[in-house]
């Protein structure tokens, strides 16, 4: 798994199977960034179910302002952490404006809210179709106005969230993962 763009560019990411057990593909990913283009500088992300961390890594390579990685596996933390290290090197910075939060990311423990302007979610699959409400519902206290939510989720999911609008679909089809772009819907709308 490889930074796809920006100042690291390049750089390879340690992914352990003890931590993560579905990285973000990088195919994904770049279609991902390549769609949010410009609206990722100086941006305050957020990577909730963040893994290896990859979501958050490559906005801070793009220029992001800072991230904050939620991750509840003990393990994946650790590795977050030493991705950061990686990427911070790779990007010729002493240290980057990340934080890791160990914790899960449906409570969004020590997040404040409107606090983002940019939120990856890429949870555990089998739990999105239960979860969702719950996850929305986090977000929309967590997002800055005009935020963004992009959710990763298999391609053969469909749902619309209750107050959220989708902006844009980034993926192939039913039978692999995509990325929906989200937006809260205006309360005038």
């Amino acid at each position: 798994m490889r930074i796809s763009g920006g100042t690291a560019r390049g750089v390879t990411l340690r992914v352990s199977k003890n931590a993560v057990h579905r990285p973000a593909m990088d195919r994904l990913r770049q279609g991902v960034f390549s769609s949010i283009g410009a609206a990722i500088e100086n941006a305050r992300v957020a990577d909730l179910f963040a893994g290896t961390g990859s979501y958050g890594l490559e906005a801070l390579s793009r220029g992001a302002q800072s991230a904050h990685f939620v991750e509840l596996n003990r393990n994946a933390c650790a590795m977050i952490k030493e991705n950061i290290r990686i990427v911070a090197k790779s990007m010729a910075r002493e240290r980057l404006d990340a934080t890791v939060v160990p914790g899960d990311a449906l409570k969004s423990n020590g997040l404040s809210d409107g606090e983002f302007d940019l939120i990856f979610v890429d949870p555990p699959y089998e739990i999105i179709e239960a979860s969702a409400p719950r996850i929305f519902s986090t977000l929309s206290r967590i997002l800055a106005k005009n935020g963004r939510v992009v959710f990763e989720m298999p391609g053969r999911l469909e749902f619309s969230p209750d107050g959220w609008t989708l902006i844009k679909r980034i993926g192939k089809g039913k039978g692999q993962p995509t990325a929906c772009v989200f937006q809260q819907t205006p309360a005038d709308a």
